[in-house]
């Protein structure tokens, strides 16, 4: 019986922040995959690797953790004011399954550094020397992301001296800001509260009432307070990630969030929409040892933050997450605030297990209903390897 042959498809393997996935122009994708649709979602899953039962991505591009589970997908924009639109797919590990749903915050910082080197931004913007300053329309969720990159020699530059906990080896900084983060896509203001409250109680079936803070911005994302279900807010992946039960009580938290948010019908689409919401839970800044060895000093941060992805409690924190973490602090009265320290306050340093990060927000109350404009955060992105991903011709 004569086997199908391989193809190959233009890609580059990205780190974008804590994340890493595989990168394309549209235009270089095969014609059936161009479209959203069943090919598409097939191809992608077949160059990561997924489903894979073992749960290693041995026959593919992935990692097999949430944040190495990523592809994405880029084209020059035709909306105006924007240079490129930006398509993120979330891969399941083990399940047939591409989640469009919403953005990746981390791999957003990889973003206009591919526009740059791929052609997707004209020559006569691109400096000799200096930073240029890259409008990305986010396609999955309709909203604008800044991207500030330095250029050196008339190229990217990639190398510096940033250090982002989370990530091995210093790089240059790439600054984002998340404008508008809760606007809707015609422009609206639109709502960061989706119940229209700084905090709900939730039901949540073993546990009965739990305090939380529900958000819009960056990424859906249901806040709860770390001692309300016997945690600090200090703990490592291997002290959640190992123990089936608190991540089966957390994946009740997020599937009733998603429910108290509009996000689905029922309780059963859960299982269907694994990348959003996130679930996180807050506490007030205590020292820790972060999962590099590094000491985490409390008098340093505002708060500690943990966080969930596809999940398992995610090794540093995702950029979209961050956004959330950043509006909530900014917003007085939100679980995220009051272990912050409660009060008024434009930015926000929080404990992460790889260690800290710093993010910016431009909260603003007008007639009772709370804006943000912008939220701010540097990361840093680098190509890992570029040329062909192969797979069988007969994927799709």
């Amino acid at each position: 019986m004569t086997q199908a042959q391989h193809m190959k498809i233009a890609a580059t393997y990205m780190r974008g922040g804590t994340s890493k996935g595989v990168f394309f122009r549209l235009n270089d994708l095969p014609q059936a995959a161009q479209t959203p649709g069943a090919a598409r979602d097939a191809l992608l899953l077949r160059v990561i690797g997924s489903p894979d039962p073992y749960g290693k991505h041995t026959d593919g591009m992935g990692g097999a953790t949430s944040s190495t589970s990523k592809v994405v997908i880029l084209s020059k924009s035709e909306r105006a004011g924007h240079d490129v639109d930006y398509l993120f797919g979330q891969v399941s590990i083990d399940k047939p399954f591409v989640d469009w749903s919403s953005n990746c915050g981390n791999l957003s910082t990889a973003v206009a550094p591919y526009a740059i080197s791929n052609g997707l931004i004209g020559p006569d913007r691109i400096p000799q020397n200096g930073v240029v300053t890259v409008n990305i329309w986010q396609a999955n969720i309709g909203k604008t992301i800044v991207a500030h990159v330095p250029v050196t020699n008339g190229a990217v530059q990639e190398m510096g001296y940033f250090e982002l906990d989370g990530v091995t080896f210093p790089a240059a900084e790439v600054r984002l800001d998340f404008m508008n983060p809760a606007a809707e896509e015609d422009g609206s203001a639109g709502v960061i509260f989706p119940t229209g409250n700084l905090i709900d109680n939730l039901h949540v079936p073993g546990v009965g009432l739990l305090t939380s803070t529900m958000v819009n911005t960056g990424i859906p994302t249901v806040f709860v307070n770390a001692q309300d279900i016997g945690f600090t807010g200090t703990e490592l992946q291997d002290t959640i990630n190992s123990d089936a039960r608190t991540l089966g009580l957390l994946e009740a938290i997020r599937a009733q969030g998603a429910l108290r948010m509009g996000l689905i019908a029922n309780i059963e689409e859960a299982e269907l929409r694994q990348h959003t919401p996130k679930v996180a839970f807050v506490g007030h800044p205590a020292d820790y040892t972060a999962s590099s060895g590094k000491q985490v000093v409390a008098s340093d941060i505002n708060l500690v933050v943990r966080a969930l992805s596809m999940g398992k409690l995610h090794h540093a924190m995702m950029g979209t997450a961050a956004v959330a973490i950043g509006t909530a602090a900014a917003i007085p009265g939100t679980l995220v605030n009051l272990a912050a320290g409660a009060g008024e306050r434009q930015s926000v340093s929080f404990g992460h297990p790889s260690g800290t990060l710093r993010v910016g927000a431009q909260a603003i109350e007008q007639g009772g209903q709370w804006t943000v404009k912008k939220v701010s955060m540097s990361r840093s992105a680098r190509v890992l390897m570029k040329g062909y991903v192969r797979i069988p011709a007969d994927t799709f």
